[in-house]
């Protein structure tokens, strides 16, 4: 087991400027002087590019000798985080997510998989600390950007540790802990660095943004992995959301709104673009991306990549690779969450209706013509997988264009980290929280794009609490829907603090995971590696979470 913790992390971890890797650079410090940067030219922006760089490609977490297909960087965690809820459904107990999903035993403190978050985050972290101290106070004009970049990222990574590792959210427990804050200052005491509050730990995110905000003015960024002033508008967004402040929750997401336009049907279900292009997707505010020369796609036969796991349209006679579309691991839509989309939402067009499967083989295969150019593949994914049926498999989420014959080719994709569609949903539920009837029509109008036969109150779903308004159910539906496996899923239970459902009549969740709670499941609020509260004295920790030991009584909707 590869051990990093913070107080390691801090002091002998440093950034490899051409692979990426985690290597020793100064053992006595995790900053770099003026005159260390002066003195190698560029260097500066080298850390500046490695703070985005690094996110997506690299086995970041067991080397390059150990190839989980779990192990590539920024997106698995949307995964993780997708799974531990009820809106994907796993093919089988045997999947490399089967962690997240089943609540096994790696969630708990002791064990490698518990360290995931840990290393891949801090280690962003620590890259964003670096250029940040690396400048001090007052950077120089031509650093601003730089500068603004890293306290972004650093806002955004520190929003999702938080959101992963409290117990409560703000909203509902403003002095709940969520993790320790380190900034890399010389006089940190890293062997006695509590979990911040999140009273303290959003405050301090917002601070960083509004730094963000203004060294980030007037900047023309080079593509859309890089933040500019947009996103920490829409991160800001994101932040006030779930400190429930309304009024500047609404302000920010309508600000990050500016010059980007929602995906039309065309472009959310094209069979050549869809959700794998940055350059052709019109809403896309901040992606990541995965490149040919990433060891995530040389290595393991590109195996370990999120297009292995999310991709199915991968020809099965001549590459053969993918756990999603050959190796039997698809991953499936919750059959109700399905079942609640209206037939004339064309995001129902992204998931293979479950009625498929009771056709003939000759059948499916021309049903499936209305979803993939290649629908005798996307049968044989489904029928000899695991689960063994096509209902509810998505295809969202297509190979890169031209890619169908060659992983190396088709797995090289971008994935969204944050769409302008998160930014109306968010401004129509800030609205409402404050105005009923505003918030009513904005959601209503954001609806229509998708469904224009949508009718508001239809979407009232509670699942199995009450706390919630029948206009968050709507929006918290809404969010369900648009952002399937984006990612956002564990963070809007917690927030609305709403239970699971997996066991109701015709459930397409595994036997023996099909348990129900009425509040957000204690597997939600993640472990910290027990190295790190060994040797960070004042570090507290969250209980192991312990699964349940049968399915739960069907729930009837």
């Amino acid at each position: 087991m590869k051990k990093i913790t913070l107080i390691f992390a801090s002091a002998v971890c440093g950034l490899s400027l051409t692979t990426a890797c985690i290597q020793e650079i100064n053992p006595q410090s995790n900053t770099v002087t003026e005159d260390q940067a002066a003195a190698a030219p560029g260097v500066f922006d080298l850390y500046v590019d490695a703070i985005t760089s690094t996110m997506t490609g690299q086995f970041g977490y067991g080397g390059t000798g150990n190839t989980y297909p779990y192990d590539y960087g920024y997106t698995s965690f949307y995964l993780m985080r997708d799974v531990m809820g009820q809106d994907i459904a796993l093919a089988s107990d045997g999947s490399w997510y089967q962690t997240w999903y089943c609540c096994g035993t790696g969630l708990g403190p002791r064990y490698a998989v518990c360290q995931m978050p840990w290393t891949y985050y801090y280690g962003w972290i620590l890259n964003c600390n670096t250029v940040i101290n690396m400048v001090g106070e007052e950077p120089a004009e031509n650093q601003r950007a730089g500068v603004g970049i890293a306290y972004a990222m650093r806002a955004l990574y520190y929003m999702e540790l938080a959101q992963m590792f409290a117990s409560k959210t703000y909203g509902e427990d403003p002095s709940a802990e969520t993790v320790p804050l380190i900034t890399g200052a010389l006089d940190e005491d890293l062997t006695h660095n509590p979990r911040r509050p999140n009273s303290e730990m959003w405050a301090f995110i917002i601070s960083d943004l509004d730094k963000a905000e203004e060294l980030l003015q007037g900047y023309t960024r080079p593509n859309k992995t890089i933040p500019d002033v947009s996103v920490v508008y829409g991160l800001k967004a994101r932040a006030y959301l779930v400190m429930c402040d309304w009024a500047n929750a609404e302000r920010y997401a309508k600000q990050a709104q500016a010059g980007y336009t929602m995906l039309n049907e065309a472009q959310y279900t094209s069979r050549a673009n869809g959700f794998n292009s940055m350059d052709s997707q019109s809403s896309w505010m901040l992606a990541t991306a995965f490149h040919d020369n990433d060891d995530c796609i040389l290595l393991n036969d590109g195996d370990s990549s999120w297009g292995s796991n999310m991709c199915l349209e991968i020809n099965p006679e001549v590459s053969g690779c993918g756990y999603a579309s050959n190796y039997g691991y698809p991953m499936y839509i919750d059959r109700h969450l399905y079942e609640t989309i209206p037939a004339t939402d064309f995001r129902k067009k992204c998931f293979v209706d479950f009625a498929i499967d009771d056709m003939s083989e000759e059948e499916q295969v021309q049903a499936l013509g209305a979803y993939s150019d290649h629908p005798d593949w996307v049968q044989a994914t489904g029928n000899g997988g695991y689960a063994g049926c096509v209902g509810g498999l998505s295809l969202k989420f297509r190979v890169q264009a031209g890619g169908n014959d060659n992983q190396y080719v088709g797995f090289v994709v971008d994935v969204p980290m944050m769409r302008v569609e998160e930014m109306y949903l968010i401004e129509a539920e800030a609205a409402g929280m404050q105005d009923a009837a505003r918030g009513e029509a904005l959601l209503t109008a954001f609806a229509k794009t998708r469904d224009p036969n949508y009718t508001y109150g239809t979407h009232r779903d509670s699942y199995g609490n009450t706390s919630t308004s029948t206009f968050q159910n709507e929006c918290w539906w809404q969010r369900r829907v648009e952002f399937w496996g984006e990612g956002l899923a564990t963070f809007d239970i917690k927030r609305l603090n709403k239970g699971i459902i997996r066991s109701y009549p015709n459930t397409n969740h595994l036997e023996g995971y099909r348990w129900n709670t009425n509040e957000p499941p204690a597997w939600m609020n993640l472990c910290i590696v027990e190295t790190e509260t060994m040797y960070n004295y004042d570090c507290t920790n969250n209980p192991t979470p312990i699964p349940p030991t049968t399915d739960s009584p069907e729930y009837q909707f």
